[in-house]
């Protein structure tokens, strides 16, 4: 495992497909904290983040022998989650159900993986009206603001994650700040007080769901996902 610990990313990846059993959790690891931030942020939903992120995790574990290497390891596996995150979104969408109840109550119990860390009792109504104008938003949109506003990635990470110029990221973070500022306006005095948070990636350790990365095997409809969201994508924002 020491050698797992000093390997890179790509190193990690090729130790996995070429048949080494650990090489792929270690990747997962050190990854973990932030894939499970944006899969939870890009969602609102505990379970469904959860069930999003082993999706994803499955996929990358699949199709880890068909990465090119034409970005970074992080990106590559930022992007699937991304993707199987919208696409359960798609399928929420076509198919509405009857919404549980937020898995902060105490009666849900604790949940995939644990409580969320809860913001502070005074500003929780707050976040809570965030977090539902956040996820009104057109999915392009959301996915932007997520990366760039909330986890802080640059944009053109955020570009390269996506699959578009960093002119549409832009372009869809602005045209989502706009609609949060006309939903979001009755706040506006207790968000100026208030920082935005972050996700912090310590403050997740032990509260990311398992993930098994199951049987190596073929990927199934990992090329499809992204190159129908890359369609996607390149369409105009609405």
């Amino acid at each position: 495992m020491d050698g797992h610990a000093a390997a890179t990313d790509l190193e990690l990846l090729r130790a996995h497909v070429d048949g080494d059993p650990h090489a792929f959790a270690e990747l997962f690891r050190r990854h973990r904290d932030r894939l499970w931030a944006v899969a939870l942020r890009t969602l609102g939903d505990r379970e469904e983040a959860a069930d999003a992120l082993q999706d994803a995790l499955l996929s990358a574990h699949r199709a880890a022998a068909r990465f090119r290497g034409d970005s970074a390891v992080t990106t590559w596996m930022h992007r699937i989650v991304v993707n199987a995150c919208l696409d359960r979104i798609r399928r929420r969408q076509a198919h509405p159900t009857v919404p549980l109840p937020d898995g902060n109550r105490a009666e849900d119990g604790p949940g995939v993986g644990g409580p969320e860390p809860a913001a502070p009792a005074p500003d929780h109504d707050t976040a809570l009206v965030v977090r539902e104008a956040l996820a009104a938003l057109p999915l392009e949109q959301r996915a932007a603001l997520v990366l760039v506003d909330v986890q802080g990635y640059p944009v053109a990470e955020v570009a390269r994650i996506l699959g578009v110029a960093e002119g549409t990221v832009k372009s869809r973070c602005a045209r989502g700040r706009a609609r949060l500022a006309v939903t979001l306006g009755h706040l506006r005095p207790a968000v100026a007080a208030t920082p935005a948070p972050r996700s912090d990636p310590a403050s997740l350790n032990g509260d990311v769901p398992g993930v098994t990365p199951g049987n190596p095997g073929r990927a199934e409809g990992v090329g499809s996902r992204s190159s129908r969201y890359r369609r996607d994508a390149n369409q105009e924002d609405t």
